[in-house]
């Protein structure tokens, strides 16, 4: 499973030399490869004995970090998802983008995206867990902002990184919170002790903490604003990070941790009202974009809604509908958003307003159209797996577990009509999307180029996940027992107790649910020019990206602000700043955590020799502050160097006198070297005010260093780490010396590193010296 996880990050670092054939071969046959073998990897866990599956692998095994892969069946619909979906757009993405962009770029920041999205899903450990959650942020930043030369790519990537970022930080803050109260990384060891969190005084602060990441990720409302944004990706981008991956991650989070929160009543009030505002609010701004690729931004938002919302309900219809839905929206969206990208390429403009009558001239391409935004509209017709799900959440709406009265229990009883609303607005954009784009009077002339059928190569894809919603459609109760089933049971064991899903029920509440959204549905669409003036009041002029564009300004502004008081050109102003915070937080820190301890019983005693030497020093240091010379401030230095030396030989510590001699030598030398070629040094006047704070932060500087060192003398918060070396210097490094068996062995790579950086500062010498010499031949 380590393999399978790291197939991708392996196969991204060959990318940049791959991508040098591709004027020969395209690079995405080359990528699209890899999907499909982590696909064909996963598939065969499929079937009705699927028991969960756990390997682990060691990473940091002192703070019980270990790479732990936790395979049940709904991290098997997650896996299959991205590595399926994934293999599906890496083969359109062949067709769709060009040889002359920088396809090496683009096929290594999906590689380590769709690496990093099976990391967050197979993950066991909350810690690896959160190091690709984060990844899947950044690179997705990378595929949003693909086409950098746009400004408008490089605003939606940095949205999306700064709402995501922020969510994945809040994530960190709930996992930290839960590792320490349950003493375990595991996420199913944190499950398993449930009652330990849902008791801890910090659990609501854990909850919010957890459900700001999710949020932030899926994009529901107010966070929803980066995924409109996002849309300036090519589309290929957005047909795998959001409608099947990346805004999924949430969904995922919640639906894992579900078993665990979904106790308190909390969980069900925030859960449930974000998820319902989300698909009403997402559902009713789709029907205001005149962008293809922004109605089905919006769309999104709505249906990520409806699957949040459906976690939140809890109940084991709701459960079951939530995960179905989560397959169904991936097959109908992410052929959607090939389909507009298909419109795009071969009618030059996502436009809706120049669109229209392109049935005529795409034929095909108008046919996967009306098959999968009827399918997102939910029409209750039995190929279109959209409605299945679509009946679920109807249904879960209604049969809502029974909660306390107050706002709970008046949530509880407006869930049904929020949720027929949020539908017919469904019903109005995936009207909207087809009948716009593929049926009515058509614009040739306001379109860059004639239209015509994409070719076969990009059609594949699409015509694949169609088929899917037509299959799953036709034939539901396939993937129940073998698949779906153990998603949903991974969840909260919500196995529904019908083996088979049938499309007809009678004419139950849900089926009447559906109808008037049909009904009510089609009115609007027909009418959607006269109401649509609506959009003027509501919402108007108020927006949540002008929250964001004024958050950010603001904070831009104020930095500047604050960057400007302090960063003047001045080097004194530096140092004393650096200086001035060192001491105020560590005498704080120091306060609050009583490190101011004295304690002289384990100390020897002060020889004269030792004080006459510590004399001297403070005479040299305090000369080379105040000589006017800086040959003489040199060479007292150089006193206190040479002081520091004795102390060692007193001490008996021969090996650090023999070392400091030799740097404290060389250090003089060259220091003499190079300020006797410089001017007469000439001390800048300074106010008298400036010379008192200088001598109030050198003195408090000089107070701090002999208290911690003191402190730290005298303070045995942990046990001495000597006593091992001492005890193991011979025994594990072979050698009698226990300082250089602690460099060489112990520390050995630490010194490696500072031998690399020695070497690399020696080749730069040695570069400048040979382009000096060059110079002077010319």
């Amino acid at each position: 499973m380590l393999v399978a996880v790291l197939l991708p990050f392996i196969i991204a670092i060959f990318i940049p030399f791959l991508s040098k054939w591709k004027d020969k071969v395209h690079t995405g046959f080359f990528v699209t490869i890899v999907p499909v073998l982590v696909f064909i990897y996963f598939v065969r866990f499929l079937g009705t004995g699927f028991e969960p599956v756990i390997h682990e692998y060691s990473w940091i095994p002192s703070l019980d970090i270990n790479m732990v892969f936790h395979l049940d069946g709904l991290s098997l619909l997650f896996v299959l998802l991205i590595s399926g979906i994934g293999s599906l757009v890496a083969f359109y993405s062949i067709f769709y983008l060009h040889k002359s962009e920088q396809l090496g770029h683009f096929y290594v920041y999906f590689l380590i995206f769709m690496g990093s999205m099976l990391g967050v899903v197979l993950s066991d450990n909350v810690f690896a867990l959160y190091s690709f959650w984060e990844f899947t942020s950044l690179s997705s930043f990378l595929l949003i902002g693909f086409w950098n030369y746009k400004k408008e790519s490089r605003y939606g990537a940095l949205k999306s990184m700064l709402i995501t970022v922020f969510g994945g930080l809040s994530l960190l803050g709930a996992l930290i919170f839960m590792s320490i109260l349950t003493n375990t990384t595991s996420i199913q060891g944190m499950i398993d002790q449930q009652q330990l969190i849902l008791n801890s005084e910090f659990f609501p602060l854990i909850l919010i903490l957890l459900l700001l990441g999710a949020f932030t990720k899926s994009a529901q409302f107010p966070f929803h604003i980066w995924l409109p944004d996002a849309m300036e990706a090519p589309t290929p981008v957005s047909a795998y990070l959001h409608s099947a991956t990346m805004v999924k991650a949430g969904i995922y989070l919640v639906a894992r941790y579900s078993p665990m929160l979904s106790a308190n009543e909390w969980f069900f009030i925030i859960v449930s009202l974000a998820g319902i505002v989300t698909l009403c609010w997402g559902s009713y701004m789709a029907v205001r974009q005149i962008d293809l690729k922004g109605i089905l931004a919006f769309s999104t938002i709505s249906q990520l809604g409806m699957i949040m919302a459906m976690l939140g309900f809890g109940t084991k219809v709701a459960i079951f509908g939530a995960v179905f839905h989560i397959l169904n929206h991936a097959t109908f969206k992410g052929s959607l958003f090939m389909i507009a990208g298909i419109v795009d390429h071969e009618a030059g403009t996502r436009d809706i307003r120049k669109l229209g009558g392109l049935m005529t001239f795409m034929p095909m391409t108008a046919t996967l159209a009306i098959i999968a935004s009827f399918s997102m509209a939910g029409l209750p017709l039995p190929f279109l797996n959209g409605f299945y799900s679509k009946e679920m959440f109807f249904e879960s709406s209604l049969h809502l577990e029974a909660a306390s009265t107050g706002f709970a229990g008046f949530l509880q009883a407006s869930i049904p009509y929020l949720a027929v609303f949020g539908s017919i607005f469904t019903f109005v954009y995936s009207m909207y999307f087809f009948f716009g784009t593929f049926r009515g009077k058509s614009h040739l002339e306001e379109l860059p180029k004639k239209p015509h059928e994409a070719p076969i190569g990009m059609l594949i894809s699409p015509i694949i996940l169609v088929a899917g919603v037509i299959i799953i459609g036709l034939f539901p109760s396939l993937i129940n027992e073998p698949f779906i089933a153990h998603a949903a049971e991974s969840v909260k064991g919500a196995v529904l107790e019908e083996k088979h899903i049938y499309f007809w029920h009678g004419f139950i509440p849900p089926f009447i649910m559906s109808i008037t959204v049909v009904v009510f549905g089609s009115i609007l669409a027909l009418s959607r020019k006269v109401w649509a003036p609506v959009y003027r009041f509501v919402p108007g002029v108020l927006s949540m990206n002008k929250v964001y564009d004024g958050t950010v300004d603001r904070m831009e502004r104020y930095s500047k602000n604050i960057t400007k008081g302090y960063m003047n050109g001045s080097l004194g102003r530096y140092v004393r700043l650096i200086l001035a915070a060192i001491i105020v937080i560590s005498f704080a820190f120091m306060a609050i955590t009583g490190g101011f301890t004295i304690d002289t019983s384990n100390v020897a005693e002060i020889t004269t020799p030792e004080i006459l030497v510590a004399i001297m020093m403070v005479i040299a240091a305090v000369g080379t502050a105040i000589t006017n010379n800086r040959i003489a401030a040199i060479l007292i230095l150089g006193v206190v160097g040479y002081g520091l030396s004795m102390l060692f030989v007193l001490y008996r510590a021969p090996d650090l006198a023999l070392t400091q001699l030799i740097v404290e030598t060389v250090t003089v030398a060259l220091f003499l070297l190079v300020f006797y070629h410089l001017p007469k040094l000439r001390k800048k006047e300074e106010p008298v005010s400036t010379k008192i704070l200088n001598l109030v932060i050198s003195v408090g500087f000089g107070v701090l260093m002999t208290m911690v060192a003191i402190s730290s003398h005298s303070s045995k918060f942990f046990d001495s780490i000597s006593e091992y070396f001492v005890d193991n210097s011979y025994k594990l490094g072979g050698g009698d010396n226990i300082v250089n068996v602690i460099l060489v062995d112990f520390r050995g790579l630490d010194t490696l590193f500072e031998i690399v950086v020695l070497g690399i500062a020696a080749m730069a010498i040695f570069g400048l010296i040979r382009l000096r010499k060059n110079k002077e031949e010319e």
